[in-house]
């Protein structure tokens, strides 16, 4: 899709009022510039975790028995682990995330969407055989490092928090 024909699609959107237009072009870019992959602590993760000699693929697609569809950040796909970096806003950290101050009307359920995705994906993969890490980026690289490590070597509790 050409930038115009995405700018125009952007304006439609916000016409009919399926989200709302940003506050100025300095907003837009810095929303636009939020990656889905490839954030700075995944890549560090990764980084570390290669390192340490652990092959793994990088968000590959899980479609499970069920028909859940899965993008992992980090798959270990020989031992079934599966490891999430989480974003502390956009998967309403306890500790740090904030609810939106403008347009709760779209940020409130949106957020609270991604939180039950979160729950669905991570039950899917744990009925399917998988065992689950979920990291909240504020972590430390050598907590978050850990949390995998004794998953993959020991088959520890799935989850980091603090």
């Amino acid at each position: 899709m050409v930038q115009g024909d995405r700018s125009e699609a952007r304006a439609r959107a916000h016409a009919k009022g399926l989200y709302p237009a940003p506050k100025d072009a300095g907003r837009s870019r810095n929303m636009q510039a939020n990656r889905r992959a490839d954030t700075k602590p995944e890549v560090a993760l990764r980084k570390a975790l290669h390192h340490l000699g652990y092959r793994y693929r990088k968000d590959l697609r899980l479609t499970l028995d069920d028909g859940v569809k899965v993008r992992p950040d980090v798959v270990f796909t020989a031992r079934k682990v599966a490891v999430f970096v989480d974003g502390c806003f956009w998967h309403v950290c306890p500790e740090h995330g904030r609810q939106p101050t403008s347009n709760e009307w779209y940020w409130t359920p949106k957020l609270r969407r991604n939180v039950e995705r979160d729950r669905l994906v991570t039950s899917a993969l744990e009925c399917a055989g998988w065992r689950v890490v979920r990291i909240w980026e504020h972590v430390s690289l050598e907590t978050a490092v850990a949390a995998v490590t004794d998953v993959l070597e020991h088959g520890f509790d799935s989850t980091s928090e603090g």
